[in-house]
């Protein structure tokens, strides 16, 4: 099948090689290093599928565009699909695939990362060494063990961060509308309603999809009810967080440290070396403002195991379809 890769970087098509030689080189992929929108669609002419990524946009008139030119999958390279008109795809007949689970540890460690270097100041104390400051005023951290980590969505990767934080003896506790019962009671973790868990945590880690009900899940009301200098994380979706209601809460002391990597308005940025222009988005840039703001550009998945489980599943994706017509881990409009 010929496949149309959009958004790419030099690391997707060493990795969509190799798993691609390694199934036979079923599949014939087109690289574009464009992201896929309205305006660059028509580059998918002459191809029978698409392979999206997570900031490309597949809206209805792309989607149009898509289905008028013959493409009948759309293979997202990614587990979200919240940038998918899904609705569209289905009255347009288009297939729509995912990568469900491809290295939640990758993403899990990157979190507990960001945990690490923000109590401890590591990218303070990095820079400061490099320019032969030794002094450690500024950089006092706290102990983690004794303090209650808070996770939202305990699928893999939400499981995976509990489990790690139990090892630095935290009490975790957990909210997620489909709560794994055993897998969190096997870690030695606890559900607690929403409110509960925004009272008691020294720390908030989300690891929930971004849906009609969890976009600006933290807004102001729920940063209002956090303790001060509670720690909050966001390795899922941008959009789960209220930006503007997180930048007052860093104004007013209520949250004192921030690890983002992802950001609600993060196409245009994100993916990109912009290192010779200025950053046009004032609220991000109000972000970088903050010495307590520890930012990556969405890498958390960046890994060579992750990379190549997506690879090898979004090819296994379009061979299912090819052969049964229909995808090996499609989304319907219900999420599934």
């Amino acid at each position: 099948m010929k496949v149309a890769v959009f958004s790419t970087h030099p690391f997707d098509r060493r990795f969509f090689d190799a798993a691609n030689a390694a199934s036979g080189d079923a599949q014939s992929f087109t690289y574009l290093e464009a992201r896929l929108d309205m305006q660059s669609a028509p580059l998918a002419a002459g191809h029978q599928a698409i392979c999206a990524f997570v900031n490309d946009r597949l809206d209805r008139p792309t989607l149009e565009i898509l289905a008028g030119q013959g493409v009948r999958l759309l293979a997202l390279r990614s587990a979200g699909f919240n940038h998918v008109d899904l609705q569209a795809a289905a009255e347009l007949g288009l297939a729509v695939a995912r990568v469900p689970a491809y290295s939640p540890d990758a993403i899990a460690e990157h979190t507990v990362a960001m945990i690490l270097t923000l109590n401890r100041k590591i990218h303070k104390a990095y820079n400061r060494v490099r320019e032969g400051n030794f002094a450690l005023d500024g950089l006092l951290g706290f102990d983690l063990r004794g303090r209650t980590v808070g996770v939202v969505g305990t699928g893999k990767i939400g499981l995976n961060v509990a489990r790690i934080m139990r090892g630095f003896d935290c009490t975790v506790i957990a909210h997620d509308p489909y709560p794994d019962e055993a897998g969190l009671s096997a870690i030695g973790g606890a559900y607690v309603d929403w409110p509960d868990l925004l009272d008691r945590s020294d720390i908030i880690s989300l690891h929930c999809p971004l849906t009609p009900g969890t976009r600006h899940l933290i807004d102001a009301a729920a940063i209002a009810r956090m303790k001060p200098d509670v720690m909050l994380i966001n390795t899922s979706r941008g959009g789960v967080v209220d930006t503007r209601a997180l930048i007052d809460g860093l104004k007013n002391g209520r949250i004192g440290y921030v690890g983002l990597d992802v950001y609600e308005e993060e196409e245009g940025l994100f993916f990109s070396d912009l290192s010779d222009q200025p950053i046009r988005d004032d609220v991000f840039a109000r972000l970088l403002t903050f010495p307590n703001v520890l930012i990556t550009g969405h890498q958390a998945f960046f890994t060579r195991e992750a990379l190549t489980g997506i690879a090898e599943t979004t090819i296994a994706n379009i061979a299912a379809f090819e052969t049964d017509g229909a995808p090996l881990y499609p989304v319907t409009a219900q999420g599934g």
